[in-house]
């Protein structure tokens, strides 16, 4: 009961403030591209805080996402939007990519010159804050940094928190700089982009149990651990290691909810636990996903691939090719470490199902670590 008692506690300051979910401290993670609001709308009826990707959907695509969760549940729920600056289009660097993958362009008859349109990424910018404050959610979420002071007073004006990703305690600290109200501390195991901002050095970014402790440790606000989490055992983890609330993704992959494609699917039921690769053939920025032939022809990290997101648009006339073939060769399999833990069962039974897992392993934690004290006498 004192590890229990000792959640609650941590988990009181983001609840008390309606920036986490109503009974479980578990976070669905927002994933772009492998969800919509159906997946949020499960989890926050089961109890935890729903989150909804909105940077690849337009204006009124993400409006009317928001609506509809609205209207499935009185439960807060998170909206997370992208914090990147656009790049400049570089027209060389486009054309080594592209001559890169003129091998694979041949082998499809795609001609190189003619290139489906990029899937968009748009960062928040002030029509997506016009919609935050038409829409009210409880929390607002930011990859890849955060948008200026401006933007982030009206999101505060509007009533929500905000909550940043760190991938290293240096991101953390310019978090907590700039106001936010809870940190997101991304390990290295986690599946999809990693929310880097401060660095591109890839290398040097720690895992779940080493960042979150070191985060906890430097910052005054609450921290949600995200990365390699999949079942309670990882949740209970978490919390041992200083965790306000625990954020899950990959795990809810395999839910129906979820609206991957059957080839992604597929793939995930044969993970491995070394199945995934940071990659930034895809996007131009490095994210982890299961391990395909364009990883393994061309290293999953290149240097000419272009900077984000310039560098999908090269790649998605393969990936439309080789999936009318019913092949992932060329698609972003995204996925994070524990993948294999990933279960087949509706997302709201889920999320009931892990916190159960997570209190069954904490009541175990204290026995187990005497019966480990007695056998090392």
């Amino acid at each position: 009961m004192g590890f229990r008692r000792a959640i609650q506690r941590r988990f009181g300051a983001l609840r008390r403030d309606r920036a986490c979910c109503r009974t479980f401290p578990l976070i669905q993670a927002p994933m772009a591209g492998a969800q919509d609001a159906q997946l949020a709308i499960a989890v926050c009826k089961a109890g935890g805080l729903g989150s909804l990707p909105c940077a690849m959907l337009s204006r009124e695509q993400a409006r009317a996402q928001m609506l509809s969760l609205r209207a499935a549940t009185p439960a807060p729920f998170n909206v997370n939007f992208f914090a990147h600056v656009p790049p400049q289009p570089d027209p060389d660097a486009l054309a080594r990519w592209r001559d890169l993958l003129s091998t694979f362009y041949g082998e499809f008859d795609i001609d190189p010159a003619a290139q489906a349109p990029a899937a968009q990424r748009k960062p928040f910018d002030a029509d997506f804050c016009a919609l935050v404050e038409e829409i009210r959610p409880a929390v607002v979420s930011f990859h890849f940094g955060l948008p200026s002071d401006e933007l982030l007073e009206r999101v505060r004006r509007a009533g929500a928190k905000i909550w940043g990703c760190a991938t290293s305690v240096a991101e953390a600290l310019w978090l907590e700089r700039r106001g936010v109200d809870a940190i997101i501390a991304q390990g290295r195991e986690a599946g999809g982009h990693r929310g880097m901002f401060l660095t591109e050095d890839v290398d040097a970014q720690p895992g779940l149990f080493a960042l979150l402790p070191q985060v906890v440790a430097a910052v005054k606000i609450p921290v949600i651990a995200a990365g390699g989490i999949a079942d309670g055992r990882g949740v209970a983890a978490a919390f041992a290691l200083g965790a306000a609330a625990a954020q899950i993704g990959t795990a809810y992959l395999l839910t129906p909810q979820a609206t991957i494609s059957a080839i992604h699917r597929a793939a995930l039921k044969n993970a491995r636990d070394d199945s995934t690769r940071i990659t930034n053939l895809f996007s131009g920025r490095p994210a982890r996903g299961l391990v395909n032939r364009l990883m393994e022809a061309l290293g999953p990290l290149h240097a000419e691939a272009p900077a984000f997101p310039l560098a999908s648009a090269a790649v998605a006339p393969l990936r439309a090719a080789a999936e009318s073939r019913g092949s992932g060769d060329f698609s972003p399999l995204w996925a994070g470490e524990a993948a294999s833990l990933a279960r087949e069962m509706d997302a709201g039974e889920l999320t009931e199902l892990i916190w159960c897992e997570a209190l069954q392993a904490a009541r175990g934690l204290e026995p187990a670590l005497r019966q480990a004290e007695a056998q090392a006498k």
